[in-house]
């Protein structure tokens, strides 16, 4: 798991790494001495699970995992007992009180491999379940579209074009309706009028993403509330 630690004590980033080190099933990517370096980090890096002090300088631990869209796992470590209830409300994996001994962080992560695991077995069976294929109504018709073939999908109004290999199909629905139908983690949207297949994604330039369409190329802009969440998708695959 892809760790980082956040605490503005030096000591307490001090042990934490060392008992980190410890752990194969751990990578220590970065420490972190406040909550608001953390948040630049994540933003940049995917994080499976981080160790957040609670009392810090300018944005609590519980303030700062409030705060996340998707946050990773917790384990909250702190010096004081009676923030637990409140760690516990905010689904932490757990919650160690500092000193913290190596024996009691290996029963942490053990619970946050744990749940991990589970997550991981959970999403392979929905992905196993899930058709590889969706419906939609054109030309009279319910035409079969698999999802393999499929570029990008546009938005119009009320109607909704998608591009294939070898077509392009309009059907009369919303964006939001045929967004609900598509794999989260194959296709996903650019722009308020565009959702593309991340397989089908060539090269990004700028505020664009190239697609390779009929052996030319086709540009489709990302809007500024996406981009964030885009790059960040792109930059997990990358080399």
């Amino acid at each position: 798991m892809r760790t980082i630690i956040i605490d503005d004590e030096p000591l307490a980033l001090d042990v934490l790494e060392s008992h980190i080190q410890k752990i194969p099933e751990l990578e220590l990517v970065a420490k972190c001495s406040n909550a608001l370096e953390a948040g630049e980090l994540l933003r940049k890096e995917k994080i499976d699970l981080m160790f957040l002090d609670i009392q810090m300088p300018q944005l609590t631990g519980t303030e700062f995992l409030k705060s996340l869209q998707h946050p990773p796992m917790v384990i909250f470590t702190t010096a004081y007992p009676n923030y637990a209830v409140e760690g516990f409300e905010l689904n932490a994996m757990d919650y160690l009180l500092k000193p913290i001994s190596f024996e009691r962080f290996v029963k942490a992560v053990n619970k946050a491999l744990e749940h991990q695991a589970l997550e991981s077995k959970q999403t392979e069976e929905k992905e196993e379940e899930q058709e590889d294929f969706v419906f939609v109504k054109a030309d009279k018709k319910l035409v079969k579209v698999y999802y393999k073939d499929i570029l990008y999908i546009e938005g119009l109004k009320d109607y909704v074009i998608i591009y294939t290999s070898s077509d392009k199909i309009i059907t009369l629905q919303t964006m939001k309706n045929l967004e609900t139908k598509l794999p989260l983690n194959t296709f996903k949207r650019i722009h308020r009028s565009y959702i593309v297949n991340l397989d089908k994604i060539q090269a990004v330039i700028g505020n664009m993403v190239e697609i390779l369409q009929k052996e030319q190329s086709k540009l489709l802009p990302i809007g500024k509330n996406y981009r964030e969440e885009i790059l960040k998708i792109i930059n997990e695959k990358r080399l």
